[in-house]
């Protein structure tokens, strides 16, 4: 049985000065919390219902942490979602380190991205489409934010995301740098190489003057109809996909990696 203070602290988790404190994040939902326990993040604690444990009993036998049995109803007070009636859990936060790329790799970077939806959006989207990582300024949403990690439906376990200072990042890129711009070459005939950097300006401002000083190729998505922009997980789909397309095209795969 959980104590008033196991309680209280797994809540506290909900609350970003206590994630960085306890340097502990929690996870919702049965799929996202298997998709933590087949990844390298070290996870603690798995609160699980009686349906879910028996369902996943192989994978939760291989669980080498603490295990604990709830009721559903209990279960859904924990998180930030209430609908979660499968499992939870908690994970330790991993140290902030620089992704090992080469010049045959593409990577996003977020300048300013303040959504948590946006980020998770755009970490699954980078999932998706193989991008090897994503490089995020520090005023960023969280990653570890239950929305980011929510709309993320898993992704985050699989790309690594780093906060840095992008001018100082962009400064040592050796690869094209790529930016989404009002007045861009069209993305849809951009020859994109091997390799490169794009960079996803902030949702209401875009890139800022800093970040595009290092900006390399300005690039654009064309308007058809009436509608005043894209969010930012859209934008960043339709600049992967044709990054995708384009390396196709040409026979180049090695920055982007098919799962």
């Amino acid at each position: 049985m959980l104590s008033k203070a196991r309680i209280k602290y797994i809540k506290s988790l909900q609350v970003k000065k206590y994630r960085q404190l306890e340097q502990r994040f929690v996870v919702e939902g049965a799929k996202t919390v298997l998709e933590l326990l087949a990844s390298d993040y070290a996870t603690e604690c798995v609160l699980s219902t009686p349906d879910f444990l028996a369902e996943y009993e192989p994978e939760l036998k291989r669980f080498a942490g603490e295990l604990i049995e709830v009721k559903p109803d209990m279960l859904a007070t924990f998180g930030e979602y209430h609908t979660n009636n499968g499992a939870l859990a908690i994970a330790r936060i991993k140290p902030n380190m620089p992704p090992q790329l080469t010049p045959h790799d593409y990577a996003l970077v977020l300048d300013d991205i303040r959504d948590p939806g946006n980020l998770g959006t755009i970490i699954r989207i980078a999932d998706w489409y193989g991008i090897k990582a994503v490089i995020a300024s520090a005023e960023t949403a969280e990653l570890y934010n239950p929305k980011v990690l929510h709309a993320s439906k898993g992704s985050f376990t699989r790309v690594p995301v780093f906060y840095t200072e992008l001018t100082g990042f962009l400064a040592d890129v050796t690869v094209p740098v790529y930016g989404t711009f009002l007045a861009g070459d069209d993305v849809h005939t951009v020859p994109f190489g091997k390799g490169g950097m794009i960079v996803i300006g902030n949702e209401a401002h875009g890139i800022s003057a800093e970040v595009e000083k290092f900006v390399t190729k300005k690039i654009s998505i064309p308007r058809y109809g009436k509608a005043e922009s894209l969010n930012a997980g859209v934008a960043t789909a339709v600049i992967c996909d044709n990054i995708r397309r384009n390396i196709f095209n040409h026979g180049e795969h090695g920055g982007i990696h098919r799962g």
